[in-house]
């Protein structure tokens, strides 16, 4: 199916605001409870949101950060509370007896949060990777925390629409704000979620089969059908339409699925879950992320046939939040 990128000359841009987070995970330290020795990990966490501004003849104005969730965290096991107190109560008062030392006061950093994981282990998982897991469900939180305010602000309209870099297929989490997807589902409404990397096989066609090969051989401009697709309830049961579009001509690109985007939207209402999207709603979404492929980052980036400028700017900006790796693992 060809994206009519004349939808997208009629007015506006869709989309407005563009959102994307990182973060930065190191072991800094073991430490022991119990005669049991448990990883400290520490981490930077950068989310951002990026605006654009139009003139009133739709062309551009400015481009700036709106709003962002920047700070450093601490990650410990959870027996590292041994008062027997409230785990919220506990890591927030050693959060605080920490910005008082005298190496954090005169190196200007202070931890923003100190967190902590459980130290059961399941399968294959090691300590050090529930650790990054928490840094990682933090970011995530980040993520959420900003689309919700940018909601409270009533940013988010039917003209003015979010990128979010990556998928939008939330995991419910054991702690955090947003634990449960269901419950924000409405902050999603106009929010497209949008992956540079994905797994071509997870989408069958109607006989059962991957649908690999037909999102490799996509022209330029042309997307695939949308899927409904319902990941289970380890993501609160929340429907998803998805779609594959290619925004860079195959003979520009390094592998097949370079150049090709992965796209996702919260299906909101009931006719929506029974129906998925109507199709006028996907061509625009899609016309319009077509017209966020240029200019490009040539030679900056690896990924430059995948990405959207407006993201990668954002991108750009919450790595330039972190400090450098040395000046931050010295501290510990």
């Amino acid at each position: 199916m060809t994206a009519r990128a004349e939808l997208c000359r009629q007015g506006p841009p869709l989309f407005k605001f563009f959102l994307d987070g990182s973060r930065r995970v190191y072991k800094v330290d073991d430490i022991q409870y119990d005669k049991k020795v448990f990883p400290v990990v520490s981490g930077q966490v950068s989310v951002a949101c990026c605006s654009r501004e139009m003139n009133d003849d739709y062309t551009f104005r400015s481009f700036k950060h709106l709003d962002e969730e920047t700070y450093s965290v601490l990650c410990l096991p959870v027996v590292a509370n041994g008062e027997g107190i409230d785990n919220s109560v506990f890591f927030s008062n050693l959060k605080n007896k920490l910005n008082e030392q005298p190496l954090l006061k005169n190196s200007d950093i202070e931890i923003g949060k100190v967190l902590w994981y459980l130290t059961r282990l399941e399968g294959r998982e090691t300590l050090e990777n529930k650790g990054v897991a928490r840094i990682q469900d933090e970011m995530v939180d980040c993520e959420k925390k900003i689309v919700a305010r940018l909601m409270n602000r009533h940013l988010l309209t039917h003209e003015s629409y979010l990128i979010k870099d990556g998928s939008i297929q939330y995991k419910s989490m054991k702690m955090g704000d947003y634990k449960e997807l269901a419950r924000i589902r409405n902050n999603y409404r106009h929010v497209v979620g949008v992956s540079k990397r994905f797994n071509p096989n997870l989408m069958k066609d109607n006989r059962g089969q991957s649908s690999a090969g037909a999102i490799a051989s996509l022209p330029l401009y042309h997307r695939t059908p949308a899927f409904l697709w319902n990941p289970g309830p380890e993501w609160g049961n929340v429907n998803f339409a998805i779609w594959y579009v290619r925004v860079r001509d195959i003979k520009y690109t390094t592998t097949p699925f370079s150049g090709v985007l992965k796209i996702e939207k919260m299906l909101m209402t009931g006719t929506e879950n029974d129906n998925g999207l109507m199709t006028d709603e996907i061509d625009t979404i899609t016309a319009n992320i077509i017209n966020e492929r240029n200019p490009v980052c040539y030679g900056n980036d690896a990924r430059w046939a995948n990405h959207l400028y407006p993201v990668y700017m954002t991108e750009c900006y919450c790595k330039s939040r972190f400090r450098s790796d040395i000046q931050f693992i010295n501290l510990f």
